[in-house]
């Protein structure tokens, strides 16, 4: 075998190393061979593109749910065999570089996301095939953003609800707890109200709940995950109070996002005190200081 490496690489746009719709995704192909190399074909791709798979019991036998959606997908010939498969084309010995560029299509497509039955990803491809049977391939994921600040399906989907619990242990009310968003990494004071009717102290603890949904074949499948987010101070018994948590959102979450046809990504505030409980809708944006970003990839040989 002649080719010795092949790798696909990509040129920051800003600092953070991620692309949006509408920029220009320029890089190189390199290949590195220990001599004259017969080519049929050599090209790159670029495309973006979202899949759910999920696998069902169901009696004696196991159905896989699964769907695809393709955002984009270019292709960039770099050396095309002229008599169509003879391999007259030659690369020289050596290390030798191919430029390449493409523009992302300036529409609305969902971020980079990596779920428990899906993901959405965006990549480079780079093919050189000797012969039917002798194909060399190499692949890299570039971080994707979206352009939209809310990605949702409609401005609907952002109101937010109060929502009172009562019952004979522990009354809570929810009280200034209206923001329709925040941002990962930002800290928030969340304020509850605590009518403690119980013959016993009470503590609240405060829960980020994750909500991921995936749909394929008119079926759906949820994924969620709580994390501990904090606890408040004990409630006396048969006393009243108002208290305030101040809670940091982690950096490194997914921002919420609805707009993608088979997966949305939800989350909510659960606050539990004994067998009482609030949920409520909790937006998360990307990170105004931080923004959320996946590491670049290194080519993976094919």
């Amino acid at each position: 075998m002649t080719v010795k490496h092949l790798s696909v690489d990509y040129n920051k746009v800003n600092e953070q190393g991620t692309f949006s719709p509408g920029d220009t995704l320029s890089g190189r192909v390199t290949v590195l061979t220990s001599g004259g190399t017969k080519v049929q074909c050599f090209l790159v791709k670029a495309k973006g593109k979202a899949k759910v798979t999920w696998h069902k019991q169901e009696g004696q036998a196991t159905r896989t749910h699964r769907d695809r959606r393709k955002y984009f997908y270019f292709e960039h010939i770099i050396i095309q065999d002229k008599n169509k498969g003879d391999g007259s084309e030659i690369i020289r010995s050596g290390r030798n570089m191919y430029p390449f560029t493409f523009v992302i299509p300036n529409t609305d497509m969902p971020s980079s996301y990596e779920g428990k039955w899906g993901k959405i990803t965006y990549s480079l491809q780079a093919q050189l095939t000797q012969s039917i049977w002798l194909v060399h391939k190499t692949k890299t994921e570039f971080p994707f953003l979206t352009k939209s600040e809310f990605p949702f399906a409609s401005k609907s989907e952002m109101i937010i609800i109060g929502i009172k619990v009562w019952n004979r242990f522990a009354s809570v009310l929810e009280s200034g707890f209206l923001f329709p968003h925040m941002y990962s990494g930002e800290a928030m004071g969340v304020s509850v109200e605590v009518l403690n009717d119980s013959a016993r102290a009470v503590t609240p603890t405060f829960y980020l709940c994750e909500k991921q949904t995936f749909a394929a074949q008119s079926k759906r499948i949820v994924h969620t995950n709580e994390t501990l987010f904090g606890t408040g101070d004990p409630i006396a018994a048969e006393t009243s109070q108002s208290i305030t948590k101040v809670l940091s959102i982690p950096p490194q979450l997914h921002p919420t996002f609805f707009n993608c046809c088979m997966m949305k990504l939800e989350y909510r505030l659960k606050v539990l005190m004994r067998d009482s409980e609030i949920q409520l809708p909790l937006v998360i944006l990307l990170g105004l200081s931080k923004p959320h970003q996946q590491q670049p990839k290194r080519s993976i040989p094919g």
